[in-house]
């Protein structure tokens, strides 16, 4: 079960990094080439989201990236490490913080392009799951 670790500062121009990395993985593992365009846009708007979350929150921890490939799927988790205050929102985020409504549209984003799709929050973080499934190579 190989798997790719990134570990990246919450900068945006970082964003594009994870999704050209998660791409590259993605084709080696066997993920059809017609989905490789969810798999960019996918991973950019998870990436954003916990970006947004780290700044907007004063995080310093990293943004986490695993990569992994399975019998027959790929996955990938994006982990932030905002701490859920139990309403599924950042903590200190206020009702109409503009980085919470970017970070749910972002959510819709992803439900829309990829099937296999969970999101869960934790007292340490939060993890975006989601996964392909992969073609012989």
């Amino acid at each position: 079960m190989p798997t790719v670790e990134l570990l990246f500062s919450a900068q945006p121009e970082h964003v594009r990094t994870a999704r050209l990395v998660a791409a590259a993985v993605a084709r080696r593992a066997g993920v059809d080439e017609a989905a490789l365009d969810e798999v960019r846009l996918a991973v950019g708007e998870a990436c954003s989201r916990a970006v947004g979350l780290h700044r907007s929150n004063g995080v310093e921890e990293p943004v986490k990236v695993r990569l992994t490939e399975e019998e027959k799927k790929f996955s990938i988790e994006v982990a932030d490490e905002v701490p859920s205050t139990g309403g599924g929102s950042a903590p200190d985020s206020g009702a109409d913080d503009p980085a919470d409504d970017e970070g749910e549209m972002g959510l819709a984003v992803i439900s829309g392009l990829v099937d296999d799709f969970e999101v869960v929050d934790g007292e340490k973080g939060g993890i975006i799951r989601m996964s392909w499934p992969t073609v012989s190579v």
